[in-house]
Formats: C-alpha cells, structure tokens, sequence
C-alpha cells in the first residue's frame, strides 16, 4: 500500500504552525491485521532496499528523530527497521553531553557517529537538541563556554540553524541523504501514556519526575520547534513532521519516508566487467571440477 508523505513534508520556506498541524489523522488501516500486514510489506521492501543500497555503496542514509517524550521514537525505530541487516544499520541515542564533548563544538559529537556509504544510520535525538532542549534550558549554555557568545539572542539560534544547514547541504553534496523526523505528539495523549507507563510495572523505568517537569515548557517546546522546522527543512534535507498519537499509524508513514528516501536515490547493484565476468568464470569453473 503507497501511503503519500508528502502532506506531513515540510516545505523548505514554509512557515509552520504546529498548533494547526494534527497529532492524529485518520489511520491508512482498517484493522490490527491490515497494520500487521502493510507494515510487514513495508519491512520487507525495506529489507531489500537496504541489500541494494550496502552493495552499491554510494550513498548514506541518515534518519534523524525527534519528538517530546513519550512520541514512540524509541517503537517507532524497533518497528519499522526490524527487517534491516544489523551490518548495515546504526542507531545512537544522544543524551547530556559527556564533559569531553563539551570541549568542542555542538556538532562535534554527532559527526563522529555519521553512517558510512553503503549504510543507514539513525540518530535518536541529535544536533537538534542544540537548538530545542538547549534553548528551551539556556541555562544549559553556561556549560559549553562558548567564546564571544552573541549578546543577542536570537543571533545565537540563527547562527545555529545556519550551522546545521550547512552541514546537511554539505552531507547531501557529498552523497548523505539527511531525512528528519518530528513525531507530533498532543500533551493530553503524552499525558495518557505517562499515566499507562505508571500503572504497567514493566514500564515503570521509562519515567521519573524530570519528564513530568518538562511538560511545564510545553509551550516553549512547541515554539523551539517551529522555529527549527522553519529554518532547517530544505529540498535536499526536509523534515516531516508525523503524526504521533496514533503509534501504528505514526509507524506506517515513518517506514513508506523511509522507502521512499532509499528508492530515491537511484540505487544498483555494481557493474560486472569483462575482466570480473572472467574472474567469475573462473572461480565457477573450480567449483565445478
């Protein structure tokens, strides 16, 4: 089944009003089963798209995922790369950086943990924290004693943005295909799954009073992240922004962006010269005998 993503696309330009954004549309499924089945088709493409894209090796895919807590990044990743070769796949999570990482510059941490040609990597969170939670938090700032730091605001943020831009046009240029990932979760159904986390004892781990803290910024969030989807989706590394109170639904489009990066690029499989096909030949031929 084509789902077409690019209603939740953000164009490069546009001016995004999360609050006129819907966090739930209607399903693409009729039934658990009919999710179970289109998810199932979607994997195994992918499957196959990702042998295709590790034997041509001339591209990376970096899918970056952003969200408030409790939007199903983490289900989301499990889900819908479930049928992806491990060897070619890596997934790294960013949380408060190391004192280390703080000697350098907001960037630096991440770009080490970019994916290899022939690869796809996944950032959960990312250099965007550097612009939402650290914005959000500025006392955050203090602690990554940045020289001659603009007096102005919105100066330090803009700078920013032109940062991230022009890592990701880079990465393109240089044959990094950069989708971004914003899981739109409502605050009352962020509210429902942190109650269900509470009542579920396997789930207790998955909250602690910090995250009942941070629904006190929701609104800041909601701004930070209008101003970084406004300022960072381009033609060549747009964001999306899904969905996410429906975590199925929310899985679905994810996979088809997904399948449709990886068929976008325009993937085959290497070339067999003379001088191979020959080698090939003889290669069979001992076998043979």
């Amino acid at each position: 089944m084509k789902i077409h993503t690019k209603h939740y696309r953000v164009r490069e330009g546009e001016e995004v009003d999360l609050k006129k954004r819907p966090t739930a549309v209607d399903p693409v499924y009729g039934s658990k089963s009919r999710y179970e089945q289109i998810l199932a088709e979607h994997i195994a493409k992918l499957s196959a798209l990702q042998q295709l894209h590790y034997a041509s090796s001339r591209h990376a895919v970096l899918l970056i995922f952003q969200a408030m807590d409790a939007a199903g990044k983490d289900g989301a990743i499990r889900h819908v790369m479930s049928g992806v070769n491990p060897q070619g796949c890596q997934v790294f999570s960013f949380k408060h950086p190391s004192a280390t990482e703080l000697e350098h510059d907001f960037l630096w941490r991440t770009t080490r943990d970019l994916p290899e040609r022939g690869r796809i990597g996944i950032f959960n969170r990312s250099y965007y924290e550097e612009v939402l939670v650290v914005r959000v938090h500025r006392d955050i700032l203090h602690s990554e004693y940045i020289p001659h730091a603009p007096h102005e605001d919105g100066k330090l943020w803009q700078g920013r943005y032109r940062s991230i831009v022009d890592l990701e046009r880079h990465l393109h240029v240089n044959g990094t295909r950069v989708v971004k990932i914003f899981l739109h979760l409502s605050k009352e159904e962020q509210r429902q799954r942190f109650l269900a986390r509470i009542d579920q004892p396997d789930k207790n781990w998955k909250i602690s009073p910090a995250d009942i803290e941070e629904r006190k910024f929701w609104k800041q969030y909601r701004t930070a992240y209008e101003e970084c989807l406004n300022a960072t989706s381009t033609d060549a590394s747009p964001w999306y922004v899904v969905p996410a109170d429906d975590k199925e639904n929310a899985r679905l489009i994810i996979s088809q962006i997904v399948v449709d990066t990886l068929e976008g690029i325009g993937m085959s499989y290497p070339e067999v010269t003379a001088e191979r096909a020959r080698e090939l030949q003889s290669i069979k031929d001992g076998l043979a005998a």
